[in-house]
């Protein structure tokens, strides 16, 4: 056989030999949506198919190959693949790090989404639609949750974009959705900076985690209290403290060399969570200026003040 197999419309399928700018043109853009049960998926892979991606719900993973080369056929008409996987696949689903393996052979542009959510999120979810977790058998909903979770924990652990849906209506999801894929180009690495408030517990999707704590509480300042770290008092107090901004400066030096490491691996996104006691003041303060240094460093930034205003 020719070093390509090559089809009745002249589009060509790479086996194993990097491919030259016209096949690397032809190969369709991939994101694989997966997650917990109950998380959002169908959401997911609603609003990529709004923004334009062919989208297969509950592909077995050994044809998620077969998939791309068809896009491959397709003349440019299926340029941007979405495939939902999940555990309805059962004895499939252990065919996903081959398929994987498959994918990065022939040089595919490939993106893991992972939709995460608590225990007690997805419990309420299904209790709403009285419907069983496919995989808790004659048990309760938590023993599916719970096999469910220990069979994705390694994909968890892989997946590029890891989005925890928790306390997400299906209209925050979809927003979240449009800012990370709607862009015409794909940025070489898109951070999103949250901060939040140690008393109502770590962001289940941070990569990275900042504590603040050891910086005065601008809580204790009686003219400073009702405001947040948005308010430039707040961030001034903050940022004229000892050690702040030789922390700034020195966690956005650390930051530069992880970003170079993450568009080494092909890591695109990244969330960083920075924390103080009640996500108002001094992790909001951080987070603004931490943002807006990835920011001028050409890194595409998105902020979100997860606990700001819960007070």
């Amino acid at each position: 056989m020719n070093e390509h197999e090559k089809y009745g419309d002249g589009a060509q399928v790479n086996t194993g030999t990097p491919p030259d700018a016209a096949e690397a043109a032809a190969i369709p853009e991939l994101v694989i949506i997966s997650g917990m049960s109950g998380a959002g998926r169908s959401t997911a892979a609603k609003c990529l198919e709004d923004l334009g991606w062919f989208v297969v719900d509950n592909l077995p993973p050994a044809l998620i190959p077969t998939m791309v080369d068809l896009g491959a056929r397709s003349q440019g008409n299926v340029a941007r693949i979405a495939v939902v996987v999940d555990v309805r696949g059962r004895r499939f689903f252990d065919n996903l790090r081959e398929s994987l393996a498959d994918l990065a052979a022939k040089n595919v542009k490939r993106r893991v989404l992972f939709l995460e959510a608590s225990d007690e999120a997805l419990v309420r979810r299904f209790e709403s639609v009285r419907r069983p977790h496919p995989l808790q058998g004659d048990g309760r909903i938590v023993d599916g949750i719970a096999a469910e979770r220990d069979l994705l924990r390694e994909l968890r652990g892989d997946a590029d974009l890891v989005i925890d849906t928790s306390s997400l209506n299906v209209h925050e999801l979809r927003a979240k959705m449009d800012a990370q894929f709607a862009g015409e180009e794909e940025p070489e690495l898109r951070a999103t900076v949250m901060s939040f408030g140690y008393k109502y517990g770590l962001p289940v999707d941070a990569d990275l985690v900042v504590d603040c704590r050891f910086l005065p509480n601008p809580h204790w300042v009686p003219e400073l209290r009702p405001f947040t770290g948005l308010n430039e008092e707040v961030a001034g107090y903050v940022f004229n403290q000892p050690g702040a901004k030789e922390f700034l400066d020195r966690y956005a030096e650390l930051l530069q060399l992880i970003a170079a490491g993450y568009r080494r691996e092909g890591k695109r996104y990244v969330t960083i969570a920075v924390g103080c006691t009640g996500g108002k003041h001094r992790s909001v303060a951080m987070s603004e200026r931490l943002a807006a240094r990835l920011a001028a460093e050409g890194v595409e930034t998105v902020i979100v003040h997860r606990d700001m205003g819960r007070e």
